[in-house]
């Protein structure tokens, strides 16, 4: 399923909150209620901003190049303080932990691995690697394969397992 961009009608992947194309808001009609997920995992991320308006506020204003949009729950992810994010989610008694723990976002039941993907800022360029993880890694609805570098861009929908984020980069 896509949803068409109002303005330029460039068909978008279904969950996406901004035409890959042009970066106009999309209208969701899927029925998805952002405020009654939170309220499942209320405590868990214990934002209040609005679910519609808050992608495009932290894209302009942050200092982060690169933030992640969880689909889900509306919640924006400033990617800041280092050039290389490894994704995934804390498990009991792990060493090695990931850079974004996406565990409070029910990460374990949506596929997520403990070391799922990284993601690199390599000079323009902005780089998504999966690590080998067990159910895969979707670069707007495409499988990516282990190991292997793909460009991100502004709107992209990146998949771990079933759990969905959206690429937002700052553009200057």
């Amino acid at each position: 399923m896509t949803v068409q961009c109002p303005n330029c009608t460039h068909e978008n992947f279904d969950g996406a909150l901004f035409c890959a194309e042009c970066g106009t808001k999309l209208v969701n009609e899927d029925g998805l209620s952002t405020a009654a997920i939170r309220a499942t995992d209320s405590g868990a991320n214990g934002d209040s901003a609005g679910p519609a308006p808050a992608p495009a506020a932290p894209v302009q204003t942050s200092e982060a190049r690169v933030s992640l949009h969880v689909v889900r729950t509306g919640q924006i992810l400033p990617l800041v303080g280092r050039d290389e994010f490894t994704i995934g989610r804390v498990s009991e008694g792990q060493s090695i932990l990931p850079d974004i723990d996406l565990t409070p976002f029910d990460a374990y039941s949506q596929g997520v691995s403990r070391l799922h993907a990284t993601l690199r800022v390599s000079g323009e360029r902005i780089i998504l690697v999966d690590l080998g993880s067990s159910n895969g890694t979707r670069l707007n609805n495409q499988k990516v394969q282990s190991h292997r570098e793909y460009d991100l861009h502004h709107g992209d929908i990146v998949s771990l397992g079933r759990f969905k984020l959206q690429a937002l980069l700052r553009q200057d």
